[in-house]
Order: C-alpha cells, then sequence, then structure tokens
C-alpha cells in the first residue's frame, strides 16, 4: 500500500508540526508515508473566489503529483473536499465547454484515493483506538466542509473517545459555522468576527483546556478570536492529539 500525504498549503506554511503528527501517527500505525514535493495548492481559495479556469493547472499539478499513489491523506477537511466535491465539477464544466476529457478524468482517477485523516484511520486502517494518550480537558469542533461535505459523521469523535487521559467535553452550537469561511472571513469580516465570537463563547462555557478540530484554517481562525478574548482555551488539530503517546507526548 502506497499513501501520500498532502500537507496543504496552510499546514506547509503556519501549522508543520500537524503535518509532522500525522507521519508520526500513521507510521505508529505501520503505515510507511511519502512526501511528493512538487505538490502544491490544491485550488481552493481560486475556486472559491470564483477563478475556475485559474484552478485547472492546480488540479492537473495534484494528479501528477500523488499519481502511483494508493492513499492520499489530507489533515484538513476542506482541502480534502476541495478535491472530492470540487474536481469533479470543475472537470464536468471544461467537458460542458467542449474543452476535452483531461480534467473529469483527474476526477476519476483522484477522487477515490483521497482521504480526510480520520476517514483514512476509521475506514482504511479500520481503527479508532491509535495508542494515543493526552491528558487534558478538550472540546470537538466539527468544521463545515467535514461535516456537510464529507459526511464525516462520527469518525472524529469515535477516535477522540479512545484517547487515553483525555476527557471530551460538549461543545454548544457544535454544528455551528466558526465564520471562518476562507475568502468569507476578508469578504464579510464582521460577520466572520461576531460567528467566530459565539464559537469562543462556547468554547470558553464547556470548560475545556482545548478545542479540537479537524481544520487548522479553522482553528486560527477560533483560536484568534479565543486569544483576542483572553481566553487560555488553546487550539489544537486533531492529528496531534492522536499523535501523542504517554512515551512521546507532543
Amino acid at each position: 500500500m502506497r499513501v501520500a500525504l498532502f500537507v496543504t498549503c496552510l499546514n506547509d506554511a503556519l501549522y508543520p508540526g500537524t503535518g509532522r503528527a500525522v507521519v508520526t501517527l500513521l507510521e505508529r500505525l505501520g503505515v510507511e508515508v511519502d512526501f511528493p514535493e512538487a505538490q502544491s495548492c490544491c485550488g481552493q481559495p481560486q475556486f472559491n473566489t470564483g477563478y475556475r479556469h485559474a484552478t485547472e493547472p492546480l488540479v492537473h499539478r495534484y494528479a501528477a503529483a500523488f499519481e502511483g499513489y494508493d492513499h492520499i491523506v489530507v489533515p484538513s477537511g476542506s482541502c480534502a473536499a476541495m478535491v472530492r466535491d470540487n474536481y469533479p465539477r470543475i472537470g464536468a464544466k471544461a467537458v460542458a465547454e467542449g474543452r476535452g476529457e483531461a480534467l473529469r478524468a483527474v476526477a476519476e482517477r483522484m477522487v477515490p484515493r483521497t482521504w480526510e485523516l480520520t476517514e483514512f484511520l476509521v475506514d482504511v486502517l479500520g481503527v479508532t483506538d491509535v495508542g494515543a494518550w493526552y491528558p487534558h480537558t478538550v472540546t470537538y469542533h466539527p468544521t463545515c466542509h467535514g461535516l456537510r461535505m464529507l459526511g464525516l459523521g462520527e469518525r472524529p469523535r469515535r477516535l477522540l473517545e479512545r484517547v487515553r487521559g483525555m476527557e471530551l467535553r460538549e461543545l454548544e452550537g457544535a454544528e455551528e459555522c466558526c465564520g471562518f469561511g476562507g475568502t468569507f472571513a476578508v469578504k464579510n469580516a464582521a460577520v466572520s468576527a461576531a460567528m467566530g465570537a459565539d464559537k469562543a463563547r462556547h468554547i470558553a462555557a464547556s470548560g475545556a483546556d482545548a478545542v479540537c478540530a479537524l481544520d487548522n484554517s479553522c482553528l486560527m481562525h477560533i483560536g484568534g478570536t479565543l486569544s483576542r478574548a483572553g481566553s487560555p482555551v488553546r487550539p489544537v488539530h486533531l492529528a496531534e492529539i492522536l499523535a501523542s503517546t504517554e512515551e512521546a507526548p507532543l
């Protein structure tokens, strides 16, 4: 089984510890992980801003970088959803415009191989107890792309519930958006900030030490809001919790 890590732009630039945590976790589970250096952006910022044609070269680049791998693991619900949900749309649009089948063929090849991290653990590896130890109180925020586009359901919670030493606290309004939404936060800053403030208030009310999610983009937004409010709650990616053990705490 050939497995590749698609670390994503945000993690590569701002949260490299998440990528390292994914490799640590998967290698502990007996998976050999490659990191194709040709990888770049999945094209989500361009596509979400309306530049579909500018996104197309990045679709081809994704395919070229990860060709030959059985599975591509993505520690980001939004980037995994970009590949799984939007690449087929881009391919279908290109065909409708009479520009050939190449993009649709890329989507057909790459979509079945692309997995968000918790899907890969639960559905491909068949594990929920990954041997993690994290002696903190944590609340979980299910991000929009994972919840609504990927349909991850209870997979993340099933993994968190098996972490030793951790108390999982319920989060009021858990399924409500944190307000980030990529360029939404820039174009609609006031609305985004208000949504973030609601999410931060619920997180603080949970009494947790940390808030966990599958997307560092959302955690960046939430963490900034918590910090400005003077809250001691820290944001942490689920991969970093699952990679932590009593012998090697992160």
